[in-house]
């Protein structure tokens, strides 16, 4: 469910009309639900009232602070995978002990950031990453707190590019060799113990893998229990699917049902890593036809929004939903576009041979389904700045991220003396 409607003939978030927005604001912008976020959160969470657990909102989806603040003020953690989503979550307001850090390349600076910030516990990827991790915490006189990441070779039956538990991916070390990387773990001086991660993609909407991996994963729970390593913490990842178009992915209480029975045998307190779910159908990116034009038989719309504002459709051929501000637009008569922006390249698109109303030049669409991945993703290709995005709380708005301007385009960039 969110918070995305049509009222008296006006595309609504809650109770603002996004053409307001657009009018005060400009565009493109990214705008988010408030009511969408929270409830999306609270639904998860009750999802597993009946196990211990920490639901850490993956970062990487939407890093805005006052996103992140929401997910706070209601409980949650932070999932990070940088330096800088360690800052943006303690800018938030996020608990350092509710905080887990993931991700291949953690350098020495990042690791000593965290171990002074006092996180929860770091997902190990390799074992030069422990050593490493060993190393800086000796350095402080800390014991640093982790959990191996462990690839199941589980495929989750989603996008190849976002699939992270197969033998082939660069991610966590392999179930076969894991037993033997904790006993070398549990050697070292400076390294504590205290949990297992794992994590197998992102966009799965079936139980399945999730069911399959954890059955994997907890196996190795007991063999290390046998070993004399007791671990606090089972951190079974994020990756439950939203619908962008005809998928069905399961409501987190169906998951729920299929894996808290296995959950409770750990005796530990669970971590939770969802990203999409949360924020995904919470988003919507909002742009401006500015022209329509037909070579041959195809047809485009172009819009003032880009590749550059939003990747997905580019990077992995994503369907975003598309939907006129103006609901009488939508009885228009139907043609078939693509719908592309100004990006100097022919993978410019936003959608592609998708049927639509005609659109006329100076009216306004919304790109559904882009509160994750959407301006976390964007970059100043083309040189043009990142655009705005929104918070729509009940009748109200505010604007959390300001406009770029060209100016801060050049911020930082230096013309060598010897080229005045």
């Amino acid at each position: 469910m969110n918070h995305f409607d049509y009222k008296e003939g006006q595309f609504h978030c809650e109770d603002v009309p996004l053409a307001r927005i657009a009018e005060e604001v400009g565009t493109p912008f990214y705008c988010y639900s408030h009511a969408t976020l929270l409830r999306h959160f609270t639904v998860f969470d009750q999802a597993f009232r009946e196990v211990p657990h920490l639901v850490c909102f993956a970062v990487k989806a939407n890093s805005n602070l006052a996103v992140i603040r929401i997910f706070a003020k209601a409980g949650g953690g932070a999932d990070i995978v940088s330096g800088g989503e360690l800052y943006r979550a303690q800018k938030a307001g996020v608990p350092a002990n509710k905080t887990v850090f993931a991700g291949v390349g953690k350098t020495h600076t990042e690791i000593e950031d965290a171990l002074k910030a006092g996180i929860l516990m770091f997902n190990v990827e390799s074992s030069q990453e422990l050593l490493l991790i060993d190393l800086v915490a000796g350095k402080l006189g800390v014991k640093a707190p982790v959990a191996l990441r462990v690839n199941p070779d589980v495929d989750p039956q989603t996008h190849p590019y976002i699939s992270t538990g197969l033998k082939q991916s660069k991610f966590g070390i392999s179930i076969e060799g894991a037993l033997e990387e904790y006993k070398n773990a549990s050697k070292l001086p400076n390294i504590e113990i205290v949990g297992m991660h794992k994590h197998i993609g992102s966009q799965i909407t079936l139980v399945s893998p999730f069911a399959d991996a954890l059955e994997k994963t907890l196996e190795l729970v007991v063999a290390l229990r046998d070993e004399g390593i007791n671990i606090s913490y089972v951190d079974i990842g994020g990756g439950l699917g939203i619908t962008y178009n005809d998928e069905a992915p399961p409501h987190p209480d169906e998951l729920a049902k299929a894996i808290v029975p296995m959950l409770k045998e750990t005796g530990c307190t669970i971590v939770f890593e969802p990203g999409r779910v949360l924020v995904g159908n919470a988003g919507a990116l909002v742009t401006r036809a500015l022209f329509t034009k037909t070579n041959a038989d195809k047809t485009f719309i172009i819009v003032d929004a880009a590749m550059n504002d939003l990747a997905r459709p580019s990077l992995y051929g994503s369907y975003q939903h598309i939907v006129p501000l103006l609901q009488e637009a939508a009885k228009r008569k139907k043609t078939t576009a693509d719908v592309v922006g100004p990006i100097c390249e022919s993978g410019d698109f936003l959608a592609k041979g998708r049927v639509l109303p005609e659109f006329y030049p100076d009216e306004l669409m919304a790109v559904m389904s882009a509160g994750a991945y959407g301006f976390t993703m964007s970059s100043n290709y083309n040189s043009r700045p990142r655009v705005p995005e929104v918070l729509v709380h009940g009748a109200t708005y505010d604007v959390i991220r300001k406009r770029e301007t060209v100016q801060d385009l050049v911020r930082g960039e230096i013309i060598p003396a010897y080229l005045e």
